[in-house]
C-alpha cells in the first residue's frame, strides 16, 4: 500500500535542501527584495544615454548587478513555494518577486532598441571597444536580434504585459499542484490507496495491474473534469507566443523560440523525421512489453509496469548516493569531489511531502549552491533521477566557476546533455557488473525506458507543440476536442497498433507542464542523443573525451550551443547523433529480446 504523505514540518530536515547559500531566512530575503526598486531605477536612469562605450559599460555593469539580485530573490521565492505549493506565505513571496521582476524587465526594455537605433558605425565601435569587452558576446547577440527588436516604446509595452502573458502557466501550475485532487482507489488486495501528482508514476510502475488501472482511471478522471480549463490556459499560452512572434516579424513562434539560441528550425524538423524513421524499433519494444507482461491487451496503464518477475530492488538514499558516485567516477576526481560536496551540504530535497511540487529539477543562482528537488521513492528510477539532476547541478557549478555572470547561463538546448550523460553512465556501470539474466533484463528495461521517455516520448511532445502552434497560427481554435484528437493521433503513431487506446489517453497533454515553456521538450531528445555519443566516448575513449566534456560543461553560454556541442564532439546539424542513439536503442532491445528468449518468456 502506498505510504500516506506527511506534512513538511513532520519530515527530517536532514533530507531537506539547505537554501542558506541563497538566504538564511525569509527576513533576509525581504531585505534584498526591498532593494529591487532602487536598483531598477538606477539602471532605468540610463535611458537615452546609451551612445558611447563608457556609458554603455556602466549600464551593463549596473544591469548585471540588478540581474544577480533578481535571480536570487525570484529563485528563493520559487524554491520556497515548491516546498509546499499550498503555503500562503510562500505563494505571496513568489507573487511579489515575480511582479518585481516583470516591472524591472519592463523598465529595462529600452536598452536593446536604443542600442539598435544607433548608426551602424557607432554600434560597431561600441561592440569592439575595449571598455565593453567583458560584454562583447552579448552585444553581438543583441545586434543579431536587430530584425526582431521593436521600438523602445513597443518593447516597454510588450514587457509590461509579461506578468499577464505568463498567467496561463501560473494558473495551470496552481491547478495541477495545489487544487487538483483525485479519488482514492483500491489495489489488487482491496486496500485504499491515495492518488496524487507526486505518486502517480510510482503507482503506474507497480506490479499490481489492478492498482495501475484504477489509479490511471482516477488520475485522468481528475484531468477530464478540468479539461476545459486546461485547454483555455494552454490555448492562451500558445496565442501569447504566436502573437509575440508575429509582432517581432518571425515566421512562427517556433522560429522565435529557436532563434535566441541560433538553432535552425531544420534541427527540430530533422529530429522528428529521424525518430519517425526509427519508429519500428519502438513498436518492437511495445511488443516486447506486451509479451513480458503476459497480457492479451497492452493498455496505457501498462507502459510503465516493470517487465521482470519477482521483487524489484529498493534502495536507501545512502545507497543511491553511492551508486551516483560510482557512476560518475569516469568523469574524474574533481567531478566526484563536487558531487560529494552536494550530498554533504544538503543540496537535495529528497522525499515527497504533502503539497510539495511533483517531479524533479535542479535550480540555483550564480551566488548560491545548486539545489535539487526530487521525490525519492527508493526505485532504480528514483536513483537515476538523482544522477540526472546532479548532472544539471554540476553543469551549473562548472559554468559559474569558469565563467563571469553574464556568460554563466547555458542555453536550454544544451541543458539536458549533462543530466543524461550521468544517467547513461549509471546504467552502463550497473550493466557492466550484472551477470544475472533476470536482473540484467531489469537494467535493460530501465535503459529502454530512458530512450522511450527521453527520445521517443519527448519527440512526440515536440511534434504536439509544433502542430498545436501551427493550428493557432492558422487561426484555428485550440479547444479540448482539437487538442485531445491531436494528442491521441500522435500516441497512436508513436506506440503502434499493439497499444490499446484507452479514452483517458487523450487527456494526457493537459498534465505536461513543459508545454507552458514552448518548444523546450525537444531538447530532451537532442540532449539524450548527444549524451549517448558523449558517454560512449567517455567510457571507451577515456581521458581525451573526458577533457572535452569537462570543457563543454565549463563553457556556460560563452558560445552558441551548436558550437559548444561540436567542441564536445557532436554535430547536431546532421541526423547522425539521433541515428546513433536510436541504433544503440535497437542494440539494447536486441539483448533484452535475447534474454527474454533464454528465460522462456
Amino acid at each position: 500500500m502506498a505510504e500516506v504523505l506527511k506534512e513538511r514540518k513532520e519530515m527530517d530536515p536532514a533530507y531537506q535542501w539547505d537554501l542558506s547559500s541563497l538566504y538564511k531566512s525569509d527576513e533576509e530575503w525581504e531585505k534584498d527584495f526591498a532593494k529591487i526598486d532602487e536598483m531598477t531605477a538606477e539602471v532605468a536612469a540610463f535611458e537615452g544615454k546609451l551612445n558611447n562605450a563608457h556609458t554603455v559599460r556602466e549600464f551593463l555593469d549596473a544591469q548585471d548587478r540588478l540581474s544577480l539580485l533578481l535571480e536570487d530573490v525570484t529563485s528563493y521565492a520559487s524554491l520556497r513555494r515548491q516546498e509546499d505549493t499550498r503555503a500562503e506565505d510562500a505563494q505571496k513571496m513568489w507573487s511579489k518577486a515575480y511582479a518585481k521582476e516583470v516591472k524591472a524587465v519592463a523598465a529595462l526594455s529600452f536598452a536593446e532598441p536604443e542600442l539598435l537605433s544607433l548608426p551602424e558605425e557607432v554600434l560597431e565601435q561600441l561592440v569592439n571597444d575595449p571598455q565593453t569587452e567583458p560584454y562583447k558576446i552579448n552585444l553581438e547577440r543583441i545586434v543579431r536580434m536587430k530584425p526582431h527588436t521593436l521600438s523602445a516604446a513597443e518593447e516597454r509595452l510588450l514587457a509590461g504585459f509579461g506578468e499577464v502573458l505568463g498567467a496561463p502557466g501560473e494558473i495551470a501550475s496552481n491547478l495541477m499542484d495545489a487544487d487538483l485532487t483525485f479519488e482514492d482507489v483500491k489495489d489488487g488486495e482491496g486496500n485504499t490507496v491515495e492518488v496524487n501528482d507526486s505518486n502517480y508514476i510510482l503507482l503506474q510502475s507497480s506490479k499490481d495491474r489492478v492498482l495501475r488501472e484504477n489509479s490511471f482511471r482516477s488520475f485522468y478522471k481528475g484531468y477530464k473534469g478540468h479539461i476545459n480549463t486546461f485547454a483555455a490556459t494552454y490555448a492562451a499560452n500558445v496565442k501569447a507566443m504566436t502573437a509575440e512572434a508575429a509582432a517581432r516579424h518571425y515566421g512562427s513562434s517556433r522560429e522565435m523560440s529557436l532563434y535566441h539560441s541560433n538553432i535552425p528550425v531544420s534541427v527540430y524538423d530533422q529530429l522528428i523525421a529521424t525518430v519517425r524513421k526509427h519508429m519500428p524499433a519502438m513498436y518492437r519494444y511495445v511488443k516486447l512489453r506486451k509479451r513480458l507482461l503476459g497480457v492479451d491487451e497492452l493498455h496505457y496503464y501498462d507502459v510503465y509496469a516493470p517487465l521482470t518477475e519477482g521483487r524489484e530492488d529498493k534502495y536507501t538514499y545512502d545507497q543511491a548516493k553511492q551508486m551516483v558516485l560510482d557512476a560518475v567516477a569516469p568523469l574524474g576526481e574533481n567531478y566526484v569531489k563536487v558531487v560529494k560536496e552536494g550530498f554533504a551540504n544538503r543540496w537535495i530535497d529528497v522525499y515527497p511531502n504533502k503539497g510539495k511540487a511533483g517531479g524533479a529539477f535542479s535550480a540555483g543562482t550564480y551566488d548560491s549552491n545548486p539545489v535539487i528537488l526530487t521525490n525519492f521513492t527508493g526505485t532504480l528510477d528514483s536513483v537515476s533521477t538523482i544522477a540526472h539532476e546532479m548532472g544539471h547541478s554540476l553543469h551549473t557549478w562548472h559554468s559559474k566557476t569558469a565563467q563571469p555572470h553574464q556568460y554563466a547561463d547555458y542555453t536550454l538546448f544544451v541543458a539536458e546533455v549533462a543530466s543524461t550523460v550521468n544517467e547513461n553512465l549509471m546504467i552502463e556501470q550497473l550493466l557492466q557488473k550484472e551477470t544475472d539474466p533476470e536482473k540484467r533484463l531489469t537494467l535493460l528495461q530501465q535503459y529502454l525506458e530512458n530512450f522511450k521517455g527521453t527520445v521517443y516520448r519527448q519527440t512526440m511532445f515536440a511534434e504536439f507543440e509544433k502542430d498545436a502552434h501551427a493550428l493557432a497560427e492558422k487561426g484555428e481554435a485550440l479547444d479540448p476536442a482539437t487538442l485531445n484528437a491531436l494528442y491521441e493521433s500522435l500516441v497512436k503513431d508513436y506506440f503502434g497498433e499493439d497499444l490499446v487506446m484507452d479514452p483517458e489517453v487523450q487527456y494526457e497533454w493537459a498534465r505536461i507542464p513543459h508545454f507552458y515553456s514552448p518548444f523546450y521538450v525537444y531538447v530532451y531528445a537532442t540532449g539524450y542523443s548527444t549524451a549517448v555519443a558523449l558517454s560512449e566516448g567517455i567510457l571507451h575513449e577515456g581521458e581525451p573525451a573526458r577533457k572535452r566534456y569537462i570543457e563543454f560543461l565549463s563553457m556556460g553560454g560563452s558560445k552558441d550551443p551548436l558550437d559548444e556541442l561540436k567542441h564536445a564532439g557532436v554535430d547536431l546539424t546532421t541526423p547522425e547523433p539521433v541515428d546513433i542513439a536510436l541504433t544503440k536503442f535497437e542494440k539494447v532491445l536486441d539483448e533484452a529480446e535475447r534474454i527474454a528468449d533464454g528465460l522462456g518468456k
